[in-house]
C-alpha cells in the first residue's frame, strides 16, 4: 500500500490515469434507468483518490479544460450564430429568460443561507449542470486579492457544491421536463409526440457500428412492357408519379447499357434502372413490367455521403424546394444532422448552414449534388492541430482582457476566451470547411476527455477538504439544489407556451437545450415517442453553454 501511495504523489500522471479509470467506472453503473455520468463519477474518484493527498500542477487541469471549451465551441459555432436569425427568435428567447433567471435564482439562495463564493459558484454549476462554471468562477476567484489561503478553500468548495448540487440538478431536469412541464401547459405529451409525429419523419440513432436493415431507398429493374411508358423521355417518365421522386438510373436497348440524359427516350421492351422509396417500388413497379434479375445494369457505383452545407444559394432553403433543383436529380436524403443530433425531417424543413446532410444515389450523381450544396465531408482521420492549436492561442489572449466592476476584475479568462474563438472558429469551418476539421473520434478525445481530466485533478485537489466542506454544507444545498433547478425551468415553460405561443414539444426541448441537459431531451424523446423535441434543442444548447458560462465570472463578482 505504501508503494501505491509513494507512487501516486510521486507520479501525478499516474493519479490522473486511475481517476479516469475508476470515474468511468462509477459513471457507467446504472441504478434503475439512473446513471451518474462521465463527468460525476471522474469527480468522485478524483475526491476519493485525493484523500491520499497528491498534488497535481494547476497547469495540467488548465490546459485540459482550455481543449474541451473550445471543442464545445466549435461543435456549437454554426447554431450559436443562426440563433441570431429571425427564424430562431422564439426558442433563443426561451434560452437567455432561462439562463438569465439562474443568475439570480443561484446568488438570492447563496446569500439568504449565507453561502461563501466558491460554495454559490458550485452551486450555479451543479445545479444548472454547467461544469464549465468551474473553471471559469475558479479562474475569477485566483484573481481576487484575498491571501492565497482563502483563495484555496474558496475554490475547494466549488466542486463540494457541484457534487451535491449536481445529482439533485441532473435528476431534477429529467423528471422534470417530461412530467410537470406537460402539466403546466395543460398537455399529454405523448398525444402531442403522436401528432405532430404524423407530419415529420427520423431515423432513430443506433450504436456505432450498427444500422438499419431496412433500405428506405431501392434500385430495380424492370422491362418496359406497358404501352403507355413506351416511347417517352426519361424526363417524362420521372414526372409522371406525381409527388414521388423516381429516377431513371440506366437503360439496356437492344443489349447494350446506356447512362440517359432527361432527353433520352425510353421504347418498349427496354429494361430500365428504376431508383426510388422501396415501397413505391412495391407498390408501384409491376406497372412498369416485369422485373428482370439484371445484374450487369444494376452494378453501378453508389455513394453514401455526408456533405456539410456552406453555399448560400440553399442555405435556407426548404428540402422540397432542393429536391425540385437539376443538381438534386437521382440523389436522395438518408438523414439529416445538426450539432451532432440527427434532426426529424419534412419536405418543409429548411436547412441551415453547418447542416450535416447524409446523401445516397449514384456516385456521379451524389458528387453532383455534393458540389452544389457544400463540402464533401469524407472520412478522415486527421486532425487539423494548426486550426485547433491557433484558436486556443488567440482566444486566451482575447479572454485575458478584463474591465473593473466595483473593485472585481471581470474577465472572460483564457479559457473563456477559448470558449469565444471556438464559436467562431467551429462558423468559419462551417462557412470554409476546406480546413479545420476535426475527426469524431479527436471531438470525443478533446470533450469528454478534456473535460473528465479537468474534472478529475479538481477533485484530486479538493480531495483533503471534501468531506469536511460537505459536512458543513451538503444537507441544505440538496434543497437548494433542488428550488434553484426548478425555478428556471418553471419560468421558460411558463414564458415559452404563453407569451410565445410554441410549440409543447419544441419548447420542452429548448429548456432541455438551453439547461445543457441533453439526458432531458432523452427523456423527451422517449416519452413523447417523437424525436421532434431534439427540433428545439439545438440553438438553446449552444446559446446556453456560453451563458451560462459566463456566469462563473459574474456570480463571483456578485458575491464579493
Amino acid at each position: 500500500m505504501d508503494y501505491l501511495v509513494t507512487a501516486l504523489r510521486e507520479h501525478q500522471e499516474l493519479a490522473i490515469f486511475l481517476t479516469l479509470a475508476v470515474g468511468f467506472f462509477i459513471g457507467k453503473l446504472r441504478i434503475g434507468s439512473f446513471t451518474l455520468g462521465t463527468v460525476v463519477g471522474t469527480l468522485l474518484a478524483g475526491v476519493l483518490i485525493g484523500q491520499l493527498d497528491i498534488k497535481v500542477p494547476a497547469i495540467v487541469k488548465t490546459v485540459f479544460f482550455d481543449l474541451f471549451l473550445f471543442t464545445t465551441g466549435y461543435k456549437v459555432g454554426p447554431q450559436f450564430f443562426r440563433g441570431l436569425r429571425k427564424d430562431a427568435l422564439p426558442q433563443l428567447a426561451v434560452t437567455v429568460v432561462l439562463c438569465v433567471t439562474c443568475l439570480p435564482s443561484a446568488y438570492a439562495a447563496a446569500r439568504l443561507l449565507g453561502y461563501d463564493t466558491g460554495t454559490a459558484a458550485g452551486l450555479l454549476a451543479g445545479a444548472f449542470t454547467e461544469s464549465t462554471v468551474i473553471g471559469t468562477a475558479a479562474d475569477a476567484i485566483n484573481r481576487l486579492d484575498l491571501p492565497a489561503a482563502e483563495k484555496t478553500g474558496l475554490v475547494n468548495n466549488i466542486p463540494v457544491a457541484y457534487a451535491v448540487t449536481y445529482l439533485v440538478g441532473t435528476g431534477f431536469v429529467v423528471w422534470f421536463l417530461p412530467t410537470v412541464g406537460p402539466w403546466l401547459m395543460g398537455i399529454d405529451l405523448r398525444e402531442e409526440g403522436r401528432r405532430l409525429q404524423a407530419e415529420v419523419g427520423g431515423e432513430e440513432a443506433l450504436e456505432p457500428g450498427v444500422r438499419s436493415a431496412f433500405q428506405a431507398f431501392s434500385v430495380r429493374a424492370y422491362r418496359v412492357t406497358a404501352d403507355r411508358l413506351a416511347n417517352r423521355t426519361v424526363a417524362e417518365l420521372e414526372a409522371m408519379p406525381r409527388d414521388l421522386r423516381v429516377f431513371v438510373c440506366r437503360i439496356r436497348h437492344a443489349g447494350q447499357i446506356i447512362e440517359p440524359g432527361p432527353d433520352t427516350v425510353v421504347h418498349k421492351d427496354d429494361v430500365v434502372a428504376v431508383m426510388t422509396h422501396t415501397e413505391t417500388l412495391m407498390a408501384r413497379g409491376a406497372e412498369i413490367g416485369p422485373e428482370v434479375d439484371d445484374r450487369v445494369l444494376l452494378d453501378f457505383p453508389a455513394e453514401l455521403l455526408d456533405v456539410v452545407v456552406t453555399q448560400k444559394a440553399v442555405v435556407g432553403k426548404s428540402l422540397s424546394e432542393l429536391a425540385a433543383l437539376e443538381m438534386a436529380r437521382g440523389v436522395f436524403l438518408r438523414k439529416l444532422v445538426r450539432v451532432g443530433q440527427t434532426m426529424p425531417w419534412s419536405r418543409e424543413t429548411r436547412i441551415d448552414r453547418g447542416d450535416v446532410l447524409s446523401l445516397v444515389g449514384g456516385k456521379a450523381k451524389v458528387e453532383r449534388a455534393a458540389a452544389a450544396i457544400g463540402y464533401a465531408d469524407r472520412p478522415t482521420v486527421s486532425t487539423d492541430m494548426i486550426f485547433v492549436g491557433l484558436g486556443i492561442f488567440v482566444g486566451g489572449l482575447f479572454g485575458l482582457l478584463s474591465v473593473t466592476i466595483g473593485g472585481v476584475p471581470i474577465t472572460l479568462t483564457a479559457s473563456g476566451g477559448a470558449l469565444i474563438m471556438g464559436l467562431v472558429f467551429g462558423w468559419l469551418r462551417a462557412v470554409r470547411p476546406t480546413f479545420g476539421r476535426i475527426p469524431e473520434p479527436a471531438m470525443w478525445v478533446f470533450d469528454t476527455v478534456g473535460l473528465t481530466v479537468f474534472i478529475g485533478v479538481v477533485g484530486l485537489s479538493a480531495g483533503p477538504s471534501f468531506v469536511s466542506g460537505l459536512e458543513r454544507s451538503g444537507p441544505s444545498l440538496l434543497l437548494v439544489g433542488l428550488i434553484v433547478a426548478a425555478l428556471p425551468h418553471t419560468i421558460a415553460i411558463l414564458f415559452g407556451r404563453y407569451v410565445l405561443g410554441m410549440n409543447p414539444l419544441i419548447l420542452l426541448g429548448a429548456c432541455s437545450g438551453a439547461g445543457t441537459v441533453t439526458a432531458a431531451l432523452r427523456a423527451l424523446e422517449e416519452t413523447s415517442q417523437s424525436k421532434l423535441p431534439a427540433l428545439g434543442y439545438t440553438v438553446p444548447y449552444a446559446v446556453g453553454n456560453i451563458l451560462l458560462t459566463a456566469w462563473g465570472p459574474v456570480i463571483v463578482a456578485l458575491m464579493r
